[in-house]
């Protein structure tokens, strides 16, 4: 089966607890997961294949967990062309920065030259309370792109 790297970006738990769910969910399907809820650039570099989650904090910013690790990409700007990823970005539409880390970390693999699997899922909080459950329905589309 597949090897992925999961990297979740959390201020309050909530992507943490979603990248949690469907590494849960792949697992059980005999992918192999890892999941990163505090790494290193390499966590990102060394990866074949990358789902990162994220939450966005303030004003359209990444979470402190994984904001080093992003700062350090678009510093170091490495290639990426060996990489395949898709983005789930959790946020509130009331807030003009809805979705904004989920929609930075999107834009910033694709232009380092990785591959973007499916579009990104940007989930809102005030329609899904619950955002684990249209990731759920997002990941079988996400599993077609390498399962099949």
């Amino acid at each position: 089966m597949t090897t992925i790297t999961l990297l979740t970006g959390s201020t309050l738990g909530g992507a943490e607890y979603v990248g949690d769910h469907l590494a849960d969910l792949l697992t059980n399907e005999g992918h192999n997961v890892t999941v990163v809820n505090e790494g290193e650039l390499s966590d990102i570099i060394d990866s074949k294949r990358l789902l990162l989650i994220t939450s966005t904090h303030g004003a359209g910013d990444y979470p402190e967990n994984i904001a080093p690790i992003m700062e350090e990409l678009e510093q170091q700007a490495p290639s990426l062309t060996h990489l395949n990823f898709a983005v789930i970005a959790i946020g509130d539409s009331s807030y003009d920065t809805f979705c904004g880390a989920g929609q930075h970390a999107d834009n910033l693999l694709a232009s380092l030259g990785a591959q973007r699997d499916v579009p990104r899922l940007e989930i809102d909080i005030l329609n899904d309370p619950l955002p684990e459950e249209p990731a759920e329905v997002w990941l079988s589309t996400w599993k077609k792109s390498f399962c099949e």
